[in-house]
C-alpha cells in the first residue's frame, strides 16, 4: 500500500495545482479545427433529490426553471453549430437527464438536425425506466443507456438515500432485466469502497451484474470532494482507501472472464461507448451549467449559476466562466493519463501528435511505471497490467476529485441558496 498511498498524495497535490483556472470572465469560445472529431457533452443539472456523495453540478428539480434551462441549453448548442463544430458522438449526463422526458426528447431531436450524430449515450436513474420515457429515448437515437444503480445492497441503498427513491436492490434488478436488449448498450453504474461495504456485499453486487449478462458495467471508486467528505463520514464512517485495491481486484478478477476493460473501471461484453468519453475523444465541448470542455490544449468551464447561465445564453453570449491553458508538458501528461486509462496507448500516434516530444517528456514516468510492473511495451503500444489498472483507478479518482473540488469552490462563491443544494 506504500506505492498507492504515495501516488494518492502526489496526485492530490498535482491536480490541485493543475486545476487552478487563471482566466476568469470574458472568455472567448473555442474554435474547431477542420476535420477534427469532437464529442459533445450535455449537462442536465437537475435531480428530484440529491445523493449525499455526489459533487457534480446539480440542483433539486424546479420544473419551471428546468424548462427554461432546456431552452437555454438548446440555444447554447446552436452557438457551437454556428462556430462550425460538428459532433458524431453525444454524451448526456447530470444530474438526471430524464427528469423532463419531453424536453429531453425535443433536445435530442434538435441535435440530430444540427449535427451528424451517430451515437448518443445518456444517463438515467431506476425510477425513470418507464415504457414512455424509454420509448422517447429510443426513438430519438439513444444507443447507450447508463443507469445509476451504485449497489444492489439494501443497507447501502438506504445509507445513500436511494432506497426510498428507487426501490430495493431486487426491484432495481427486475427493472434492468426487463429492458435488457432494448438499447445497443445498457450500462450499469456502480460504486465500490463505501466505508460500510464488506467483501460479501461487493461480491454479491458483482455477481448480480455478471449473472444478468449486462452489456456493460462501470465500477467507480468512491470519489469524495473536500466538501462532501465530512458529511459522508457522518453517514458511513471514516473514508479509507485501505480496502480499495482488494475490492478492485475482486471486481476485475470476476468480470475478466466475460468482460474486457474499456477503461480501468469500465467492463464491456462488446466494443461500445464508455462513460469516460475523455478516453476515446482527444477533445470535447461541454454545454450546460457547470460543464467542462477541452479544446486546443485548453480546458473551459461554464458558469455554475443557473440564472447566470440562462441570462448569458438569452443575450447570445457563451456562458463561459473560466479557461485554463495547458503547457505542452501538461498536455502530454494529460494525454498519457487519459489514454492509458483506456488501458493502452499507441506511442507512434502520441509522438506524431506532440512532434516527437512525448517519450522525451515522459521518460521518467514511463520508466517508473514499468519498474512498478504497471506498464509494458507491446509492439509500440504501452499497455496496463492488472496492477497498472488499479494505479490508473487511483490516478483518475484523484483527477475527478480535483474537478469536484473546483466545482465546490465555484458553487460556494455563488452563495447558492441552501434549499437548492439539498
Amino acid at each position: 500500500m506504500i506505492v498507492e498511498s504515495v501516488l494518492t498524495a502526489y496526485l492530490k497535490r498535482k491536480y490541485s495545482k493543475i486545476l487552478q483556472f487563471s482566466n476568469l470572465g470574458n472568455i472567448d469560445p473555442p474554435r474547431p479545427q477542420p476535420g477534427k472529431e469532437y464529442l459533445l457533452y450535455v449537462h442536465i443539472p437537475f435531480c428530484e433529490e440529491l445523493c449525499p456523495y455526489c459533487s457534480f453540478n446539480r440542483f433539486v428539480l424546479e420544473r419551471d426553471l428546468a424548462r427554461e434551462y432546456f431552452k437555454a441549453l438548446g440555444r447554447e448548442i446552436k452557438m457551437y453549430a454556428t462556430l462550425g463544430f460538428d459532433f458524431a458522438s453525444v454524451y448526456v449526463g447530470g444530474g438526471t437527464p430524464t427528469v423532463l422526458p419531453q424536453e429531453m426528447s425535443i433536445l435530442l431531436d434538435s441535435l440530430r438536425k444540427l449535427f451528424h450524430v451517430k451515437e448518443v449515450s445518456l444517463e438515467t436513474n431506476p425510477n425513470h425506466l418507464t415504457h414512455e420515457t424509454l420509448r422517447l429515448l429510443k426513438d430519438n437515437g439513444v444507443n447507450r443507456l447508463s443507469v445509476g444503480v451504485q449497489s444492489f445492497d439494501d443497507r447501502l441503498l438506504k445509507l445513500m438515500e436511494r432506497y426510498h427513491k428507487y426501490g430495493s436492490g431486487a426491484e432495481i434488478r427486475d427493472k434492468l432485466a426487463k429492458i435488457m436488449g432494448m438499447f445497443d448498450t445498457l450500462n450499469i453504474d456502480m460504486i465500490f469502497n463505501f466505508p460500510t461495504q464488506t467483501k460479501s456485499m461487493l461480491d454479491r453486487d458483482v455477481g448480480i451484474v455478471d449473472e444478468m449478462e449486462a452489456d456493460q458495467v462501470t465500477f467507480y471508486p468512491l470519489m469524495v470532494s473536500d466538501v462532501t467528505r465530512n458529511d459522508l463520514a457522518r453517514r458511513f464512517g471514516p473514508i479509507s482507501y485501505l480496502q480499495e485495491k482488494a475490492f478492485y481486484d475482486r471486481i476485475a478478477g470476476t468480470l475478466e472472464k466475460n468482460y474486457t476493460c474499456g477503461t480501468a473501471w469500465c467492463f464491456s461484453r462488446k466494443k461500445t461507448m464508455i462513460d469516460e468519453y475523455i478516453v476515446d475523444y482527444d477533445e470535447y465541448i461541454g454545454t450546460g451549467s457547470g460543464s467542462f470542455g477541452y479544446v486546443n490544449g485548453a480546458c473551459f468551464a461554464n458558469t455554475f449559476s443557473l440564472t447566470e447561465y440562462i441570462k448569458a445564453v438569452e443575450q447570445q453570449k457563451m456562458p463561459l466562466l473560466a479557461r485554463k491553458d495547458f503547457s505542452t508538458t501538461e498536455r502530454i501528461q494529460y494525454d498519457f493519463a487519459m489514454k492509458l486509462f483506456g488501458t493502452s496507448l499507441e506511442v507512434a500516434k502520441a509522438e506524431a501528435k506532440f512532434n516527437g516530444e512525448f517519450s522525451k517528456t515522459l521518460w521518467k514516468e514511463i520508466s517508473l511505471f514499468r519498474m512498478l510492473g504497471a506498464l509494458y511495451n507491446d509492439n509500440g503500444f504501452l499497455r496496463l497490467t492488472r496492477r497498472g489498472q488499479y494505479l490508473w483507478v487511483i490516478m483518475m479518482r484523484e483527477f475527478f476529485t480535483g474537478v469536484n473540488n473546483f466545482r465546490d469552490t465555484c458553487r460556494a462563491a455563488l452563495k447558492i441558496p441552501e434549499e437548492r443544494l439539498h
